[in-house]
């Protein structure tokens, strides 16, 4: 009736594969028969019992039902009479656990429901039980950076494995400048985990957070981990440019020097990591003006009105400057401005002086 020994194969395969102690399977294997049961031959509201012996291969169901004097729901109750009377050693009232193992041998078509029932409760069940196990996993990575292997790319998400775990970085967090292929080695930002009331538990992993240059900074960068070195501000656009602003309290210290190292060697270590991506290191300063120059590297800027009112910037450069600072389609004005927080206008000067006015796109 109920092939046991597949059951039995196909648990061995799953616990092996995806790390699931079999104990958890059983029971989800037990819990579907039991589903599978009521819905077909009980009621939802049956107190079923099903145990399956991994060991002996036996199949038990039991249902739970009152002793009453006359029966109203035959799923719930059963006559004193049927159990035997004052012989069964029963009163009104009483709980009896009925054995009905052998009853099912009769329903020919039970093996198949059951098979199937387990089957499909088993494809959801182990896909919560991964969540599960990721939450548990990655809870206290959160807000972290974390090596994984790529296993699979496909078309719209990328399948790292993490200590023999599955992990999905969909497209939504790719970088479009990174390449990914099986086997390869990369850095993810642990964004944030969490239980979702709809989907359950939930990692979130990222290659497109800005916080994923910054805790590789942090991590390649000794004067940040001790704090000699901050972090003031960063904006990036993932794939083409990232802004760094840096400081430090000791006069000493060149905070961008530290960022990017001897021989710029940990500067290019996490280009590399970002395959290429471009990142402008300034320190920071308390002179506006000058932090706005330095902001719209590599162009330069002939004037400055800051109108911190309205957090608004006009910055005025030579037309032979103008590209520059406005990066390919307006790239570096609007990284700058979201470094800087304040929305960015450019008007560019010709040689005759004659002021034309240029708005960038606003920068939040």
């Amino acid at each position: 009736m109920f092939d046991l020994q597949n059951i039995q194969s196909a648990i061995d395969i799953i616990s092996a594969e995806k790390k699931i102690p079999k104990e958890k399977l059983v029971e989800i294997i037990e819990h579907a028969i039991k589903t599978a049961y009521k819905r077909d031959f009980a009621s939802k509201d049956a107190d079923v019992n099903v145990h399956l012996d991994m060991n002996t291969g036996k199949l038990e169901i039991s249902i739970l039902k009152e002793v009453v004097e006359e029966v109203e729901d035959e799923d719930l109750e059963i006559s004193y009479e049927e159990i035997g009377g004052a012989d069964s050693g029963y009163e009104i009232g009483d709980m009896v656990e009925l054995d009905v193992s052998d009853d099912i041998e009769s329903f020919d078509d039970f093996g198949r429901i059951a098979a199937q029932a387990a089957k499909n409760v088993i494809v959801q069940k182990i896909g919560e039980t991964e969540k599960e196990k990721l939450y548990h996993l990655f809870k206290d990575k959160e807000d972290t950076i974390v090596g994984m292997r790529v296993e699979l790319v496909e078309k719209n998400r990328v399948i790292f494995d993490y200590n023999g775990n599955q992990v999905v970085l969909p497209k939504s967090e790719q970088n479009s400048k990174d390449r990914y292929t099986p086997g390869q080695r990369m850095q993810l930002y642990v964004r944030k985990v969490e239980i979702d009331e709809t989907t359950g538990p939930r990692v979130v992993l990222s290659r497109k957070d800005k916080e994923l240059v910054v805790k590789l900074f942090e991590n390649n960068t000794p004067e940040l981990e001790e704090g000699v070195v901050e972090i003031v501000s960063i904006a990036r656009m993932p794939g083409i440019k990232t802004k760094i602003i840096v400081a430090s309290d000791d006069t000493d210290i060149d905070p961008a020097g530290c960022l990017i190292g001897p021989k710029g060697m940990r500067v290019r270590t996490i280009v590399d990591e970002l395959f290429g991506e471009k990142i402008d290191i300034l320190n920071y300063t308390t002179n506006k003006e000058e932090m706005v120059r330095r902001a719209l590297v590599p162009g330069v800027v002939e004037k400055i009105e800051i109108n911190d009112e309205n957090n608004i910037i006009t910055a005025t450069v030579r037309d032979s400057e103008k590209a520059k600072v406005l990066g390919r389609g307006g790239t570096n004005i609007n990284i700058a401005g979201e470094l800087l927080g304040y929305r960015i206008n450019l008007v560019t000067i010709e040689d005759e002086n004659s002021p034309t006015e240029n708005e960038t796109k606003p920068t939040e």
